[in-house]
C-alpha cells in the first residue's frame, strides 16, 4: 500500500509574541487555510503558545512548539535548529530573515525591501543592516516568496536573485470585512469604549514614510475638530517621527482631545473601529502591499489611498487614489469627501472587486500548490 506523502512544515510564528503587524496577518491567514489540507503537517513556533492556541487549534496535524525565550538570536541560533532536528522538518518558513545555517529546506517571505526603494525614508545604518540580512536570507533559501509584483521587482533588483524565481503570494482581505453589519451599533460601541465618533481613521505603524504628519496637518488646517470630526491613529511607533511628536505636544487641550492614538486595540475592537469610521486614510509613501485600505474599502468605508509603490495597483479607488507627496491635493480631497454623502453603489462596487481579487483562500492555494510541487520535486515522503 502506497504511503501518503506528507510535508513536515515548520513556521516561525514569533510575530505572534509581538504587536500586530502585516506579517502576522499573512501567517495567520495562510496557515489557517492550510491547517486542514492533506499532505502538510504544520509545526508553529512561538514563545507565547497560549496566544497562538487561540488562533490555531492544536491537533495531530497542527503542532504548537514553545520557544525557550523571546530572544531573536537564541531563536535563530538554537531553538529552531533543534526543532527542525527533533521533528524531522522538511521545510521551514520564515519572514524576512532565516537562521545563519540550515538543516532543512527553507522558505523565506520577504514582504518588501522598501528601505531600498525609498532610501530617504530610512537611516543609512538601517538600510545596510536590512539589505545584508535579507540578502543572506534570499541567498540561503530554497523558495523565495513575496506579496506583490512591485516587491518582486524590487527583490530581484536589490537582492540580486539572478535567475532564481521569486513567487508572488499576495495578501488578501479576511471574509469578516465583507459581512453585513449595523454601523450605528458599531458607532455606539466605539463611542462608549473610546469616546470618539464620526472620525477619520488611519491604521498603521507610526514611522516617517507612513505620513501621519501629513494627515495631522491637513486635519488641523481644515479645522475638522470644529466640526466634531476626531482623528484616530491606531498603531505603534516603530521609527520615531519627531515632527509629529512635536506638533501633537503643542496642541492645546481643547483640540488635543479630538486626537486618539492607540497601539493596543484588540482585534475585535479594531473591526468595530473600521466599521464606525467616517473616512479611512492611508497616505503612506511606500508599501510592499498595503492591507488596511482594502479592509476599510471592503466594509464600504470611503478611503483615501496612496498611489505609490505596491499601491499603484489599487486604481479602483479612482479620484481617491492620491499622491502622498501632494499635500494640497490630499487636503482638498479629504475636504471634498467629508463634504459629500458617500456613493453607496460605488463603494459596493469597489468592495466586490476587492473580494474577487484579494482572497486569502486563493493566496493559500497558491502557496499550497508551490509546496506540493516543490515537495514532489524533492521526493519528500514522510508518513
Amino acid at each position: 500500500m502506497k504511503q501518503e506523502q506528507i510535508i513536515r512544515l515548520f513556521v516561525d510564528a514569533h510575530v505572534f509574541d509581538e504587536l500586530p503587524q502585516g506579517t502576522r496577518t499573512f501567517i495567520k491567514e495562510i496557515y489557517l487555510h492550510l491547517a486542514g489540507k492533506q499532505g502538510i503537517r504544520l509545526y508553529l513556533g512561538a514563545f507565547d503558545t497560549d496566544h497562538l492556541a487561540t488562533i490555531f487549534t492544536p491537533n495531530e496535524n497542527v503542532v504548537l512548539i514553545k520557544y525557550k525565550s523571546k530572544s531573536g538570536l537564541r531563536r535563530l541560533l538554537f531553538d529552531i535548529p533543534a526543532i527542525v532536528r527533533r521533528y524531522y522538518i522538511d521545510y521551514a518558513h520564515f519572514q524576512y530573515m532565516t537562521p545563519p545555517w540550515k538543516n532543512c529546506k527553507q522558505i523565506v517571505t520577504i514582504h518588501d525591501v522598501i528601505f531600498n526603494d525609498f532610501p530617504e525614508e530610512f537611516a543609512w545604518s538601517y538600510r545596510v543592516r536590512k539589505r545584508l540580512l535579507y540578502g543572506l536570507a534570499a541567498w540561503r533559501s530554497d523558495i523565495i516568496t513575496t506579496v506583490s509584483e512591485f516587491s518582486k521587482g524590487s527583490i530581484r533588483k536589490f537582492l540580486h536573485t539572478g535567475s532564481r524565481p521569486v513567487y508572488v503570494v499576495p495578501n488578501g482581505v479576511n471574509e469578516k470585512f465583507f459581512q453585513p453589519f449595523d454601523r450605528r451599533h458599531s458607532a455606539l460601541r466605539i463611542k462608549e469604549q473610546y469616546g470618539v465618533e464620526n472620525y477619520i481613521l488611519y491604521v498603521s505603524r507610526i514611522e516617517p514614510r507612513k505620513n501621519h504628519l501629513f494627515v495631522l496637518r491637513a486635519w488641523l488646517e481644515l479645522a475638522l475638530y470644529e466640526q466634531g470630526i476626531p482623528l484616530v491613529f491606531l498603531g505603534h511607533e516603530t521609527i520615531p517621527v519627531p515632527e509629529l511628536d512635536r506638533l501633537l505636544a503643542e496642541l492645546p487641550p481643547e483640540i488635543k482631545r479630538f486626537v486618539l492614538i492607540d497601539s493596543k486595540v484588540k482585534d475585535e475592537d479594531l473591526l468595530e473601529m473600521y466599521r464606525a469610521a467616517r473616512l479611512f486614510v492611508y497616505p503612506s509613501k511606500a508599501e510592499g502591499f498595503g492591507i488596511p485600505p482594502l479592509e476599510a474599502a471592503a466594509l464600504r468605508i470611503p478611503v483615501l489611498c496612496s498611489n505609490t509603490s505596491a499601491m499603484k495597483d489599487f486604481s479602483f479607488f479612482s479620484e481617491n487614489h492620491i499622491d502622498p507627496y501632494d499635500y494640497e491635493a490630499f487636503k482638498k480631497r479629504m475636504h471634498d469627501v467629508l463634504a459629500t454623502s458617500p456613493d453607496q453603489a460605488w463603494l459596493q462596487q469597489v468592495a466586490q472587486l476587492i473580494r474577487n481579487d484579494y482572497s486569502w483562500e486563493g493566496s493559500a492555494l497558491k502557496f499550497y500548490a508551490l509546496l506540493v510541487r516543490e515537495g514532489k520535486n524533492s521526493n519528500l515522503a514522510h508518513s
